[in-house]
């Protein structure tokens, strides 16, 4: 695939080896981390998949604190922190930006996004004028079922013109709203935006023309989505259930 990264926010990521002190401890010991030496992203979309534990959220995390968000998700302005357990993995990255710098951008993360909604009543009840949950449409993300408060945030609060960086959006999602999750991808990617995406999701993971990479015990590699092991694990299940289901149980 021939990249155009004329026009993008960031190009690429590599991994500063010279000031690890160690590649046996956490992160650097992660097979994604320890091999990488330079990771070219897509101008629009750019997929982290693989098992749990390859070590994709904590690599995805690190690029998006350097870039310059909270680790706990939120805008380049949201500055909280509940608690602090995210690696050292961003002090050892250099991002390589392009020309222009993004106008929008959001960390989206499943797994902190309750602390996120926390943090935006907190704000709009300390301060006067324009309320910030009026900018993810108005509800209380708290007084909505988590996946309508996910939705909600991405459809609303996503202006274009930015970097958007969602680490496991289908956690909260059913297939129709991931459906309507990369129709609005499309949207905003229109709009020159760019996305960074770690997801388990074969349906989130199809965005065409856009760059997907595997984690594994050997490291990172480039392919495609008929070629990534969640969806050979779904083709298989849906053309052939009992049969997988006989192996599963045992039976």
């Amino acid at each position: 695939m021939r990249l155009n990264q004329s026009n993008q926010y960031i190009k690429r990521v590599t991994l500063k080896h010279e000031k690890i002190h160690s590649i046996d401890k956490y992160p650097f010991n992660l097979p994604a981390v320890k091999n990488l030496q330079q990771l070219p992203f897509h101008p629009q979309v750019t997929y982290f998949v693989g098992e749990n534990g390859m070590g994709k959220s904590t690599l995805l995390e690190a690029v998006a604190i350097a870039a310059g968000f909270n680790p706990e998700g939120g805008t380049f302005h949201f500055n909280f922190s509940t608690h602090n357990s995210h690696s050292e993995l961003e002090q050892h990255l250099r991002l390589i930006k392009g020309v222009q710098k993004p106008k929008d951008g959001f960390f989206l993360r499943a797994e902190t996004f309750y602390n996120l909604a926390t943090y935006i009543e907190e704000l709009d009840q300390e301060r006067g004028g324009p309320r910030i949950i009026d900018q993810f449409g108005g509800i209380s993300l708290h007084e909505q079922s988590h996946g309508e408060s996910f939705f909600a945030a991405f459809m609303n609060r996503f202006r274009g013109n930015g970097l958007y960086i969602l680490d496991e959006p289908e956690a909260a999602l059913s297939p129709l709203r991931q459906l309507s999750m990369l129709s609005r991808m499309h949207e905003l990617a229109g709009q020159s935006s760019q996305f960074i995406v770690a997801t388990h999701s074969p349906i989130i993971m199809a965005y065409p023309d856009s760059l997907i990479y595997e984690f594994t015990n050997d490291g990172l590699r480039k392919t495609e989505l008929e070629s990534t092991g969640h969806y050979s694990i779904m083709k298989q299940f849906f053309e052939d259930k009992d049969r997988l289901l006989f192996h599963l149980f045992g039976q």
